[in-house]
Order: structure tokens, then C-alpha cells, then sequence
């Protein structure tokens, strides 16, 4: 099989979408891998370094596309990248399609191609490999950017989260249990943060107290309860999911008039919509505004930040699937391996996600 890497064009994205050891495995197994020119500089990896694992280097994205069978990307196809895919080709990487706009979305259709969205990679609907390693990655940058955030220069409250002697540690709240939301809760506990983590079950509660024994404390993310804890918050996170869907709007704009001047809102859930009323994409390079005296912070490819931590992680989880796909070709790898099957959300322009078919009739 022709495999293509091209160069990401989004705002801020440096992640690529194969590292040179995955070429020089998918190489030494017959495949020919194309490599857009510098699409891994910025994560580390030079054209040299793919070179000598077998991979063609290609000047432009076009190219890529033109001849290749199997697109390993980070993020969906741009505008550019849609007219550049051929028809029956597929495309893999962190897709997004739910906040994708429509003209996106009825361009991929209409192209006759096939997506396989790492994010809904899964075999029982509840461990999703792929998308884990990112939350991984993002729960852990969370104090990171909110301990900046929290700063004058900022916009923020002029707090510094984990205090000092004689003045009381921040607070933050965590709406959503689940990797992200645990991975987040167990980086601020580490800076003596006090931490809420709120959740719609007994279940996920006691399984995170647990987890990190005891040092935070659990909620039902009841609206009474959200609304009581954000109040008083210096930093509310937006780490909630419906697999499939778009997030649920958790925070009104009402809600944030109570939030203190200068808190931060980092709303992770964004690349699913977000979970606030007054959520709007940023990116990295200009990643906050001021909505209500309230920071937001709304880059939907955090781990973009890291790009060479984060195309090492989610290559390592996504391997075996790209393996899959290249070994058996896409229509007998998603008959066999229902994780696959799972995260092919459009095949040869047909619209399989319910979700989003309702979202391109619209």
C-alpha cells in the first residue's frame, strides 16, 4: 500500500502523522511510505530521519495526496486538503467531524472518501486507546497553562495556584471523570491545588477517589452543584465527553456572571463543541479571550503544544490499527477488527455516523 504523511496545516499544529519508526516498519513490510517535505521538523524528526528509514520525501501536499492510497494525518483534511483527496482514498487522524463546519463536512462526502476518526476507535464503546494517550496528554499540561492563565499579565485573578505559607492554595474544578479529568486532578493535586471533580455517577466518583485516595473531593455534577462550586473557583475544566456527540453545555452564561473576575475557563471539550455557552475555538498562537471577565481558553489541539511527546504517544496507540489497514487493505480490516469498524465515520462518501448525517442535512 502507498501511505502519505502530509504536513498539518492547521493553526499551531506541529504534531505529524507517522514517526520515522513507523515508516521503517511499514517499509520493511513491502509498504511505500511518501512524506510531505518537513512535516516532522517541528515534533523533532527531519527529512534525513525518514529518509533512512525508507520513506520518499515529496515537495508539496498535493503530491501527497495524488499518490497515495492510506492519508495518516493529525487533524481532518482542510478545505485545500479535501480538493487534493481522491475518490476511494481514506484518511485517518483526530477528526472532529462533530464541530467541523458544514462545508467540511459535505465536502468529504461528496469527495467519495473514507474517514476512520482515531477518537471513536473502540471495541466496547467505554476504552477509546487512541484518544486516551491525548487526554493523557492535556490532563497533564492542564496546570501548566492554568497556573499562566491565573497571571496578571493574562487577564487572570493574579493567583499562584499552589499558594505559599500563610495564603490559602487555589481552587479548581473538574467537570468530567473521565482520563483527561483524572490525569488533570492528579497533576494539580501534585502542586497541593485543592481539586473538585464532578461526575454523573457514584460509580466514576468512588472509582477517582479511590484512584487518588482520597486528597480531592467528588461531586455529582448535579447544575446545583456546578453552580455552587464554580463560584468560588480559580480555575474550571471542561473535560466532559459523549462519545458521538456533541458536548453537553454544562456552563451557562448566567453561571459565568457568578464566576470571579479573572477565574479561568478551560473548556478541553471543544473540538466536541465545548461544554460552555460562550466556547469558541482558539488557537495556540492566540489562545485565550475575555467573555463575561472570565479567561477562556479554548484550543481544540492542546497536545499540538508537545509535538513530539504526543505524535510518540498516540503513534504508539494508534499502530496497530494503521498496521491493520495497511496489511489486509481498509474493507477487510474494518470487517475483522471491530474497533476499526467503529471509527469509520464516513465510507466512500457514505455518511455512517447518525450524529453527523442529521448535522450535514441540516
Amino acid at each position: 500500500m502507498r501511505i502519505g504523511i502530509p504536513r498539518e496545516r492547521s493553526a499551531g499544529e506541529d504534531r505529524v502523522g507517522l514517526t520515522p519508526a513507523g515508516v521503517n516498519l511499514l517499509t520493511k513490510a513491502g509498504h511505500t511510505c511518501f512524506l510531505e517535505s518537513s512535516a516532522g521538523e517541528a515534533a523533532g524528526f527531519a527529512d534525513y530521519d525518514y529518509q533512512r528509514q525508507g520513506a520518499k520525501i515529496l515537495t508539496n501536499g498535493e503530491e501527497i495526496f495524488g499518490q497515495s492510497d492510506l492519508i495518516l494525518k493529525v487533524l481532518r483534511p482542510t478545505l485545500e486538503e479535501i480538493a487534493w483527496a481522491r475518490q476511494g482514498q481514506t484518511i485517518m487522524g483526530f477528526l472532529g467531524l462533530m464541530a467541523a463546519p458544514k462545508e467540511e463536512l459535505v465536502a468529504l462526502s461528496e469527495r467519495k472518501l473514507t474517514l476512520v476518526a482515531y477518537e471513536m476507535v473502540t471495541r466496547n464503546g467505554e476504552d477509546f486507546p487512541i484518544l486516551k494517550t491525548m487526554s493523557e496528554v492535556v490532563g497533564r499540561m492542564a496546570p501548566y497553562i492554568a497556573g499562566s492563565l491565573l497571571m496578571r499579565p493574562a487577564g487572570g485573578r493574579g493567583v499562584l495556584l499552589n499558594g505559599v505559607p500563610g495564603v490559602s492554595a487555589g481552587e479548581v474544578v473538574i467537570l468530567g471523570a473521565g482520563t483527561l479529568g483524572i490525569n488533570a486532578a492528579r497533576a494539580f493535586l501534585g502542586l497541593g491545588v485543592k481539586v473538585f471533580v464532578l461526575s454523573p455517577t457514584l460509580e466514576r466518583l468512588r472509582y477517582v477517589e479511590s484512584l487518588l485516595h482520597g486528597q480531592l473531593t467528588t461531586m455529582l455534577s448535579h447544575d446545583f452543584n456546578i453552580a455552587y462550586l464554580t463560584r468560588f473557583a480559580d480555575v474550571v475544566i471542561g473535560a466532559v465527553r459523549v462519545p458521538g456527540e456533541r458536548a453537553p453545555k454544562l456552563i451557562t452564561r448566567q453561571l459565568l456572571r457568578t464566576m470571579r473576575r479573572g477565574a479561568v475557563l478551560m473548556d478541553f471539550s471543544i473540538d466536541h463543541g465545548g461544554c460552555a455557552e460562550t466556547s469558541r475555538p482558539t488557537t495556540l498562537e492566540n489562545p485565550t479571550y475575555v467573555d463575561e471577565d472570565i479567561v477562556h481558553y479554548c484550543v481544540p489541539n492542546v497536545p499540538g503544544a508537545v509535538p513530539r511527546t504526543s505524535t510518540h504517544a498516540f503513534n504508539n496507540a494508534a499502530w496497530p490499527y494503521v498496521l491493520d489497514i495497511c496489511q489486509a487493505g481498509p474493507a477487510t480490516a474494518f470487517a475483522q477488527n471491530p474497533a476499526l469498524r467503529n471509527a469509520v465515520v464516513i465510507r466512500n462518501g457514505d455518511v455512517l455516523d447518525k450524529e453527523l448525517a442529521n448535522l450535514i442535512r441540516q
